[in-house]
């Protein structure tokens, strides 16, 4: 499948909270506002087959490289990457665009980003879809409660070590992490094409250690007494996704007030890569719910 926008489309630069995020902008200017947030090691590219799909169906699309990514700004320290500033990078977008509410689809680390939007900012987010990510706040209960699941993040600790994960994903043209996107996707996911513009963009100075701040910045995470979720939810979730189990999306469900899961049996962590056709019907269908 083929992106039904030019994916080679120049972005704009919007201020938000301090700083400019570089975002793609697509759809009607008077449609529903609809924000994509990708995860790690991405850009708004992992949105490419989602964009023309949701714009075609009179979404306004905004689709962000998230602060340390890309071509969006990458403030120092870890702690400018913890979840409540992220959030506020993304009701600062909406601000920038004059829109009071938004709907949300994020991806892995923009799925956490999302779930933590909408549960502190409930007056903002109209409609919450996450594909492969857990609420933060039910993320560590339940990896102590599942060593397997501790297993399988096992990596998130490693990337807590100043300097040696930037060591070792740059080798060899970054490597590691060129294999790692080939090695948990369905064969054929990522083209070369794909890679070298990830590749392009690990490549910006000082991202990498940007992009594993959002990591680094976990413990500090703020204290949220309330993580319910008041808007309607989609769980969009590979069901062969290497490093989340399934029960993570369950035991996120369990904080949404009106939210169901949507399973793709033969997806990945990278379902939206994989099935985008299944992926974009169940978002049109439940954006315009």
């Amino acid at each position: 499948m083929r992106p039904s926008f030019d994916p080679d489309r120049s972005g704009t630069r919007l201020r938000t909270n301090g700083i400019a995020l570089h975002c793609i902008e697509a759809g009607p200017d008077d449609g529903p506002l609809v924000i994509l947030l990708h995860g790690f090691p991405e850009f708004w590219w992992g949105w490419r087959y989602q964009i023309g799909p949701l714009a075609d169906a009179g979404f306004r699309v905004l689709v962000p490289d998230q602060r340390g990514y890309n071509l969006s700004d990458k403030p120092e320290g870890r702690r400018a990457y913890d979840l409540d500033i992220l959030a506020k990078d993304v009701v600062g977008l909406a601000d920038a665009l004059g829109r009071q509410t938004f709907s949300l689809v994020g991806h892995d680390w923009g799925g956490l980003a999302a779930w933590w939007t909408a549960s502190r900012h409930p007056d903002r987010v109209e409609r919450l879809a996450i594909l492969n990510a857990p609420h933060p706040n039910v993320a560590g209960s339940y990896m102590r409660s599942h060593p397997s699941q501790m297993v399988r993040s096992l990596y998130v600790g490693f990337f807590q070590v100043p300097f040696l994960p930037e060591t070792m994903l740059s080798a060899n043209g970054h490597r590691s992490l060129r294999d790692a996107l080939r090695r948990t996707s369905r064969p054929g996911t990522f083209s070369d094409e794909d890679i070298a513009r990830y590749e392009k963009t690990w490549s910006q100075p000082g991202a990498l250690t940007a992009m594993l701040n959002w990591y680094r910045a976990l413990p500090f995470k703020p204290d949220m007494k309330d993580a319910s979720v008041r808007a309607p939810t989609l769980l969009i979730w590979g069901s062969q996704d290497r490093f989340l189990e399934k029960g993570l999306a369950e035991a996120s469900l369990s904080l949404c007030e009106k939210g169901s899961i949507r399973w793709i049996e033969s997806a990945t962590h990278w379902v939206q890569h994989e099935e985008p056709e299944t992926v974009n019907a169940a978002l049109v269908e439940f954006l315009k719910a």
